[in-house]
């Protein structure tokens, strides 16, 4: 037993849990431990998951046979969310709470604490209120659309109410204390008319890349493309950002019995939603206020990334499922729903339907599902350029995986079967049988071993 397995049972807990395998060496090949006491180690483990640790631990910890020797296998379970973190009782929690990334553990930084102290409870931070803040510092048309729209649809509520009591029931204002009102961050995000002449960072930054890697240069040495900085309150950063992906990709041909029509590489819908999504669901806490909604736009992908994790009952598995919800951001996501957008819809539905919605316009482009991650600090999500049109969809399957692989090739060095099965909607087995013929044909080269899980393929050098 190693000094450092509270901080593995405490990496384990606050992620997605793990299984912790004593008797057994790595260095000598796997092979199995000489006098191993796999009673003394199992009484051993337990007692570092319940006193070591708090909240305490509770593995299933056997004792199995591995080659006619005994090992002791601990499978370690994510906690609940209101559990965690879970952290070293030796130290606080600030100090003594981990998470597994790849073969190591890594302690959480305090942003990171907090995040998961936040899903004990519904967190407040878009009601806070914004300091040398004024109502005046709100777009006027903006707060009028809003209330017109909560006066119709909830008239009980707001009808008879002046502008500014109305303001203070949605959480758009709020009594300073001193006899005054102030905007919230929720206002003043959703209805400022400058957000950022207080909060600089909460904007959307955009960024353009010549290849698949930021490190990635042009023959010219151009690290950038394009760059932009998305500023103003939410419906305006949106609108912007995708005006800035637009200007950036390009759009193909669907031809459709005798009519032609541009589709983007994109679909807007989809690239709206998500926007959306990333700036509605974002963290708003003290720690996350200088970090911006990233746009990283590479050759082959998009990637939209957002401070703060998912949050509540949502997670990669239920995201997109119908009736699985939850908003960080309850203010905000409100007047979301009714601050108008400029092609005369609202911002969000807030219905929960936005990843449903996404994934819908990306199979109707005939594109890859989209790709999410999650993390404790930050929410990723990456759409895969579109490549196949529904006229080259009629391919024969042969052809559209053969002009797959050559499509990408003509724009990056290398490719794996990963990136050709996204880009053609082709099984595994397909995609494989068809790179094999390539091989065989002498047009295409593999760069590993054969059975390598890190094969990749060029194309041969003439």
């Amino acid at each position: 037993m190693t000094k450092d397995i509270a901080r593995t049972l405490s990496a384990f807990s606050n992620g997605s849990g793990g299984y912790i395998i004593c008797g057994i060496s790595e260095k000598n090949g796997f092979a199995s431990v000489d006098g191993f006491d796999a009673q003394a180690i199992q009484d051993s483990l337990a007692h570092a998951c319940n006193e070591l640790l708090h909240p305490p631990v509770r593995p299933n910890i056997d004792v199995l046979l591995f080659e006619g020797h005994p090992v002791v296998v601990a499978a370690v379970p994510a906690m609940r969310p209101s559990d965690k973190p879970c952290y070293i009782k030796a130290s606080d929690r600030y100090k003594g709470s981990y998470i597994r990334t790849g073969d190591g553990d890594m302690r959480l930084s305090p942003y990171e604490v907090d995040r998961l102290i936040d899903e004990h409870r519904q967190p407040r931070h878009d009601e806070t209120i914004v300091e040398n803040a004024e109502l005046s510092d709100l777009d006027e048309a903006l707060v009028q659309a809003l209330l017109a729209r909560e006066r119709r649809i909830h008239s009980r509520n707001f009808a008879k109410l002046a502008d500014k009591e109305a303001l203070v029931r949605l959480g758009a204002i709020r009594p300073d204390g001193a006899g005054g009102f102030r905007p919230t961050i929720a206002g003043l995000m959703a209805l400022g008319e400058y957000p950022q002449q207080f909060f600089p960072r909460l904007n959307v930054s955009f960024a353009c890349y010549p290849g698949t890697r930021k490190s990635d240069v042009t023959v010219a040495r151009q690290r950038l493309l394009d760059s932009a900085t998305m500023v103003g309150p939410i419906p305006y950063m949106v609108e912007d950002a995708i005006a800035a992906v637009i200007k950036n990709t390009r759009s193909g041909a669907l031809v459709e019995g005798a009519y032609r029509r541009d589709v983007p590489d994109y679909p807007t819908i989809a690239l709206r939603e998500a926007i959306v999504n990333a700036l509605m669901h974002r963290d708003y806490s003290p720690l996350s206020l200088g970090t911006p909604v990233q746009l990283d736009l590479y050759v082959d992908r998009l990637e939209i990334i957002n401070p703060g994790g998912l949050y509540g009952n949502v997670t990669i598995r239920t995201l997109g499922k119908t009736g699985i919800s939850a908003t960080r951001n309850q203010h905000l996501s409100n007047f979301l729903e009714s601050t108008p957008y400029g092609d005369g819809s609202f911002v969000a539905e807030n219905r929960g339907t936005g990843y449903q919605t996404i994934e819908a316009e990306l199979a109707e482009a005939l594109m890859p599902a989209p790709e999410p991650k999650d993390t404790i600090g930050a929410f990723y999500l990456t759409f895969y350029r579109r490549r196949v049109s529904r006229s080259e969809a009629t391919l024969p399957v042969r052809d559209q995986v053969i002009a797959t692989v050559m499509g990408l090739l003509a724009e990056q060095r290398f490719v794996s079967t990963t990136e050709v099965m996204r880009h053609c909607g082709r099984s595994r087995g397909t995609v494989i049988k068809y790179i094999n013929e390539l091989l065989s044909l002498g047009d295409l080269e593999a760069m590993e071993r054969a059975g390598s899980t890190r094969q990749r393929y060029r194309l041969p050098k003439r």
